[in-house]
């Protein structure tokens, strides 16, 4: 039985970081790694880096659910052992609500929360004990933000989706790490922004990407449920448990 890794949005941003981090570390062995993301050539020249690793590129659109059954077909078909999952496809845009395109709100639910949850859903009937999830959320997850309403929204979903599902699969020896990485300095800020501008706090917190992999991939393997990379972000998520959001919220605005 073949044993795999699946990364998707694995074309840029922390996906692409992933794969080289695993690429170059001697700590994982895999038949194969699959690439899932959007753009095809992108992940040609991602995969064209690293020959000895032997790597199936799956071109689907996860917010299209023709592309999610796509998917669903090409594990039943090949019955692979996947050893590592990590849920990384997402997006955001910044500013208010109202602002935002109606289809951009559902564009990120659809990603953020439809797609995850199928990928693993379906993912998980080919895992076995001593299999792992990474499931990227945010520190956004922490708590509401304004301008960042729905995006926030979808990240709270996997947070709390991947701490119940850590514990449920528990029984099965299969491990899920919720990563809550910062503002990064990746693609996703390009995309966000268009539509508004960060936050002029954001910028002290900024994180470098190969940190928060590096970080993620050690929680992993130590079994954590959750991978916070950074000091600042740690101390917001204990503010955010401690100080009431409404009184957080009226700072931020």
């Amino acid at each position: 039985m073949t044993n795999i890794a699946v990364i998707t949005g694995a074309s840029s941003g922390f996906g692409r970081e992933f794969v080289r981090q695993i690429c170059m570390s001697k700590q994982y062995n895999f038949d194969e790694i699959w690439l899932i993301a959007r753009r095809k050539q992108r992940l040609e020249v991602l995969a064209s880096k690293f020959p000895k690793q032997k790597f199936k590129i799956l071109v689907l659109d996860l917010s299209n659910g023709q592309c999610l059954k796509k998917y669903k077909n090409i594990l039943q078909e090949e019955r692979p052992n996947v050893k590592l999952l990590i849920n990384n496809a997402g997006l955001g845009k910044i500013g208010c609500f109202e602002d935002i395109s109606l289809d951009d709100n559902i564009n990120m639910i659809d990603v953020n929360i439809r797609a995850l949850t199928y990928i693993t859903y379906e993912t998980l009937k080919f895992m076995r004990k001593s299999s792992s999830i990474i499931q990227i959320a945010s520190s956004a997850a922490f708590l509401p933000q304004p301008k960042f309403a729905v995006y926030a929204a979808t990240k709270s979903y996997v947070l709390s989706f991947s701490r119940a599902l850590e514990r449920e699969l528990v029984s099965r020896g299969i491990t899920v790490t919720a990563v809550c990485p910062g503002p990064v300095e990746t693609e996703f800020f390009k995309v966000a922004s268009k539509n508004g501008k960060p936050k002029s706090f954001k910028k002290f917190f900024f994180e470098p990407a190969k940190l928060v992999v590096k970080r993620a991939l050690l929680d992993s393997k130590k079994g954590r449920y959750i991978s916070i990379q950074g000091t600042s972000m740690k101390v917001l998520q204990v503010i955010s448990k401690i100080i009431p959001h409404r009184l957080i919220l009226k700072f931020i605005k």
